[in-house]
């Protein structure tokens, strides 16, 4: 992969902050050192957490960071928030890169998929297919655990990190999107979070939260006196009910059923 970088010559990366897109930008510097930039949408969907973990993991790996903002509530096909709400989000920010990409000179947009993704309904690779994304993981065999074992292997502390998907996909498909509940879903999870709970999903269907936290956390979130103080705290976020999924948290499971 770094001689694919190399023979490149200068490469963009779309970095969320994520292990793929942060393992992606620390062999595009190796590969290229001041010909690589990552740069990060900041966008209502992104969690302040995430931005500033993102910054962290950014001087971590030693790239030049470039954070800019775009505004996904713009467009009204995303607001709507269809089964498809992914392809107008990664459209979105295919014309908010490539113009940079241009201007300066850099000759690829190097994402973090990978083949894990390939199984998973994305059609958020889809529009980034349009715009013309390179996806090196996926063009060098890289599945998740590979990605999670190479970035442990290069000392990147983020190996480890959680998934965690935009605050959008936190919102039932058809519910309209604003600020304030994706507002509302990002307080609720700090809060949950503070209480101990490292993953934890905050699902809003119509003002009632369905609380996803893995298996084995389960019992702890049950225990009396941890629901009392969830409770509280997402109350206290906006919400008006608060449930606990008992499946456990599972990546996409807005999309189940589709």
């Amino acid at each position: 992969m770094v001689q694919a970088m190399r023979e490149r010559g200068r490469v963009l990366v779309a970095f969320s902050g994520g292990v793929d897109s942060g393992l992606v930008a620390r062999i595009a510097v190796d590969a290229l050192s001041r010909d690589a930039l990552a740069v990060l949408a900041d966008s209502e969907s992104l969690s302040r957490r995430e931005l500033a973990e993102a910054v962290r993991e950014a001087e971590e790996i030693g790239i030049p960071l470039r954070t800019i903002r775009v505004s996904e509530l713009a467009d009204d096909r995303y607001v709507a928030n269809p089964v498809n709400r992914c392809y107008f989000c990664r459209k979105g920010l295919g014309s908010a890169l490539n113009p940079i990409a241009s201007e300066f000179g850099y000759r690829s947009i190097a994402d973090g998929v990978n083949l894990s993704d390939l199984g998973e309904y994305r059609p958020g690779i889809q529009a980034m297919n349009e715009e013309g994304f390179w996806h090196p993981l996926v063009e060098f065999g890289f599945a998740k655990a590979d990605v999670r074992e190479l970035a442990r292997e290069l000392g990147l502390s983020f190996h480890d990190k959680p998934s965690n998907a935009c605050l959008s996909s936190r919102i039932s498909h058809g519910e309209v999107i604003t600020v304030d509940k994706l507002h509302r879903v990002e307080e609720a999870e700090e809060a949950i979070r503070n209480l101990g709970f490292r993953v934890v999903r905050v699902r809003a269907h119509e003002g009632v939260a369905r609380i996803e936290v893995p298996k084995e956390d389960l019992p702890r979130m049950i225990e009396p006196a941890t629901a009392a103080k969830v409770v509280r705290a997402v109350r206290d976020a906006g919400f008006v009910h608060v449930t606990i999924d008992l499946l456990g948290y599972r990546s996409g499971s807005m999309n189940e059923g589709l």
